[in-house]
């Protein structure tokens, strides 16, 4: 059961209003809805059928917040059992008939999925730069990101910029409070 502070609305689309619950997990904190409200009209012009890919979901707030909004599918991962348990609740409870969730570590999702996805959201615990350096990596690998993907990472403010490949070009930089968030487009490198 999540109390009422376990909570986040999806902000627009065809589920807009709606709320979705969250389980207590540490170092789980949903996108704020300031910054998904930036971060989608962002993505606005490229989202309506897009492939979306949402690692380390969470709350799934940003996926489901894709899909709401037009996204034509939408892959949400994370390796949490109570979180993906919640996950399967929140789509059933949406008919999220376009979203589809994968109980799995981001190392075994990125060594074994195909396919091209235009929309990748990219949101690991703050306490892990790690992960954020492997998914970049593992993403820069061929066969993951369709030519203009965006490729959205969230940062602790204090945290450097990320390294990333010479062919994602920073299109968007904002911060609000503790959080940095940035959004990148890929180019096939040449």
């Amino acid at each position: 059961m999540s109390s009422r502070s376990n909570q986040v609305r999806i902000i627009a689309g065809q589920w807009r209003g709606r709320t979705l619950s969250f389980p207590d997990v540490p170092g789980l904190r949903p996108t704020s809805d300031r910054t998904r409200e930036t971060l989608f009209n962002w993505l606005q012009p490229v989202l309506p059928g897009a492939r979306c890919l949402d690692l380390f979901a969470g709350s799934g707030v940003l996926g489901f917040e894709a899909a709401s909004r037009g996204a034509a599918e939408v892959v949400l991962v994370d390796n949490a059992y109570p979180v993906v348990r919640v996950l399967r609740e929140n789509a059933n409870l949406l008919s999220a008939s376009s979203v589809q969730i994968c109980q799995q570590d981001v190392e075994n999702y990125l060594a074994a999925a195909s396919g091209l996805f235009d929309v990748v959201f990219l949101d690991p615990p703050f306490g892990s730069p790690e992960l954020l350096m492997f998914s970049i990596n593992g993403l820069s690998a061929p066969g993951f990101l369709a030519e203009g993907a965006r490729v959205y990472i969230e940062t602790p403010s204090t945290a450097c910029e990320p390294v990333v490949p010479e062919n994602w070009v920073l299109e968007k930089q904002k911060e609000a409070g503790q959080v940095a968030y940035r959004l990148y487009r890929y180019t096939v490198a040449v």
